[in-house]
């Protein structure tokens, strides 16, 4: 996690563990186009499978999706930090959803290696821009836009939900998230293209 912030402002930049698990989920569903936004696949891509026979008796495929998109609506309201999970092996959480929970109970534990991967992936990225000083560009866009308003930022806290998507963009999510490809910053012209406009908005 990093944080970056001044007087009354504060930006975050992380992960989210949960997160990564339904979006596993989502994929190797075949759930395509789901969600709102609707994400890029994940990279690495992960491979789909027909779960119609599994989802058959508990409303099918439509059901899983619409399921599913309930899912992310909740993880999106709480991310990065209070995102719900869920709890092998039986997933009560997921009782009112059970074409969700069936897939989930299919693919649990690969979905979580995965997720735990791609977390310890994110850990270094994070470490090694640390290092190098690559979030200053984020203190950067707010003193830019405080000079050319002639006036301090309001205050307000931007949360950038880093994600390894195929896709190098960023999706901005009402009032003040942004869920992002975790590599787009390494492209700084293409990160400030997406951030610029949000940060302009808050300040």
């Amino acid at each position: 996690m990093h944080h970056t912030g001044g007087p009354g402002w504060r930006i975050t930049m992380d992960t989210s563990g949960p997160m990564l698990v339904a979006l596993y989920i989502r994929d190797v569903a075949g759930l395509d186009g789901a969600g709102s936004p609707a994400l890029s696949p994940v990279a690495p891509s992960v491979g789909s499978a027909d779960h119609s026979r599994l989802t058959a008796h508990v409303g099918g495929v439509d059901a899983l999706r619409w399921q599913w998109e309930g899912w992310w609506r909740a993880l999106l309201a709480s991310a990065p930090q209070r995102a719900p999970s869920v709890t092998p092996p039986n997933f009560p959480e997921l009782n009112a959803t059970p074409a969700l929970q069936r897939v989930v109970q299919a693919h649990f534990g690969a979905a979580l290696s995965w997720s735990q991967e791609q977390s310890q992936t994110y850990a270094r990225l994070a470490a090694e821009r640390e290092t190098l000083g690559k979030h200053k560009i984020l203190a950067d866009l707010v003193a830019n836009k405080e000079m050319e308003l002639g006036r301090s930022a309001r205050d307000f806290t931007l949360t950038i939900v880093e994600m390894p998507l195929a896709e190098p963009r960023a999706w901005f999510i009402e009032p003040n998230r942004l869920i992002m490809d975790q590599h787009l910053l390494e492209d700084q012209q293409t990160f400030v293209s997406y951030v610029q406009p949000v940060v302009d908005m808050l300040v």
